[in-house]
C-alpha cells in the first residue's frame, strides 16, 4: 500500500487549497484515509478522516468548519478542501490510512504518505 499526497502549495491569508491523496493497492475500499498535519517544531494532528464504506467523516475541532474530507471510491483517492486558509495552518499535511473506523490517532494509521506543504501568507 502506498499513499501519494499533493496539492499544497504557498496562498496568501484567506485563500484555498485542494489536496489529493492516492492510494495505490486494493485495500482503498475497506480503508479509512485520514489527513493529519505538523508544523514546525510541533507534534503530528489530526485534521480529518473519512471511513471506508459509511463515509463518516471527523474533523478536528481546530478547522471550524472550513476544512472538508471527501473520497472517490473510483479513483482511489481522497481529498481534503481547504478553504479561509490562515498563517497557522501552515504544516505539512499527510495523508494516512487504516483499516478500521476513524480515529484521530496517528498512532492508529498504518500507512502514512510522504506529505505535501502547505504554506500560508499573512
Amino acid at each position: 500500500v502506498q499513499l501519494q499526497a499533493s496539492g499544497g502549495g504557498l496562498v496568501q491569508n484567506g485563500g484555498s487549497l485542494r489536496l489529493s491523496c492516492v492510494l495505490s493497492g486494493r485495500t482503498f475500499l475497506t480503508s479509512t484515509l485520514g489527513w493529519f498535519r505538523q508544523a514546525p517544531g510541533k507534534g503530528r494532528e489530526f485534521v480529518a478522516a473519512i471511513s471506508a464504506r459509511t463515509g463518516i467523516v471527523n474533523y478536528s475541532d481546530l478547522e471550524k468548519g472550513r476544512f472538508t474530507i471527501s473520497r472517490d471510491n473510483a479513483e482511489n483517492t481522497a481529498y481534503l478542501q481547504m478553504v479561509s486558509l490562515q498563517p497557522e495552518d501552515t504544516a505539512v499535511y499527510y495523508c494516512a490510512a487504516r483499516q478500521g473506523t476513524t480515529s484521530p490517532y496517528p498512532s492508529h494509521y498504518q500507512y502514512w504518505g510522504q506529505g505535501t506543504q502547505v504554506t500560508v501568507s499573512s
